[in-house]
């Protein structure tokens, strides 16, 4: 563990250290891969806009609040749910002020066209269909979707189809185009990064008892703390929110409410021991 601790922050510093010797000082940033499309299409207007750098850093949202920790590195957090934003704050690794990005909606994925005929969750009890969801323990995704089974009474039946818990959203967005899996549990805006591939099928909105949203907040050692509130302030403007339009996600918490009007929006979760 040690070692690959050592490993990680000699890439950081690797990575970084290029950009710092450079006239501008780059905003770094470490994010869950909920939002990697969107986040790379405005890490990059925003270098060309600002002159000012984005270094992406993307994985589970645990993973990256690890990194953080052990690096002592990074300007901005923008884990995929407030979950992990709750935690960095508990361990005092953010300033106060959080923005809002854009919200997460739980839903089913499966290939384009539906080929198995999946209506719902009642469904993913069949014997033999094959399920993913991210690892529950490091990414915000898989932490929803145990609480969407735990909630209706699924745990049990559905667990045995379980074939594997991926350790980030790109990873678990990737199942279904890779036939790994019949169906994943996760994000309904998955279906947006490979439309040609998969397709969304709705969780009945009172089956849904959590929405999530994608927080960001300053890290509280954050070296470029004006570029990290300037980027962050960018995601949150018209154009920023344009990106997250354009790849799915929703902005509007009225909007995102209405998919699923009684389920609670943000908070925590804690996950069951035998996850």
């Amino acid at each position: 563990m040690l070692l690959r601790s050592l490993a990680c922050l000699g890439l950081l510093l690797a990575v970084t250290a290029p950009a710092l010797a450079g006239p501008t000082r780059p905003v770094v940033v470490f994010a869950g891969s909920a939002a990697q499309p969107p986040l790379e299409v405005a890490a990059a207007a925003f270098q060309a806009k600002t002159g000012t750098p984005v270094i992406l850093h993307l994985g589970g949202s645990g993973a990256m609040l690890n990194q953080i920790r052990l690096t002592g590195l990074g300007d901005l957090y923008i884990p995929g749910s407030p979950d992990y934003m709750e935690k960095a704050r508990v361990l005092d690794l953010i300033e106060d002020a959080e923005f809002t990005i854009a919200y997460l909606i739980p839903a089913i994925l499966v290939a384009k066209g539906n080929p198995l005929g999946i209506s719902g969750l009642q469904d993913l009890e069949r014997p033999g269909l094959r399920i993913g969801i991210a690892d529950p323990n490091g990414v915000c995704v898989g932490l929803y979707a145990v609480e969407i089974l735990e909630a209706n009474h699924l745990t049990h039946k559905v667990r045995p189809n379980l074939r594997g818990m991926v350790e980030s959203c790109a990873k678990a967005a990737s199942m279904i185009p890779l036939n790994q899996v019949d169906v994943v549990l996760g994000w309904r805006e998955f279906a947006a990064w490979q439309p040609d591939a998969m397709e969304t099928i709705p969780i009945d909105a009172g089956a849904v008892p959590r929405l999530a949203y994608i927080p960001a907040a300053v890290l509280r050692h954050a070296q470029n703390r004006p570029g990290a509130m300037a980027f962050a302030a960018y995601l949150k403007s018209a154009e920023g929110q344009a990106f997250f339009h354009k790849w799915g996600y929703l902005t509007d918490e009225k909007v995102a409410r209405e998919l699923a009007p009684r389920a609670r929006i943000g908070g925590t979760y804690t996950l069951p021991e035998d996850w």
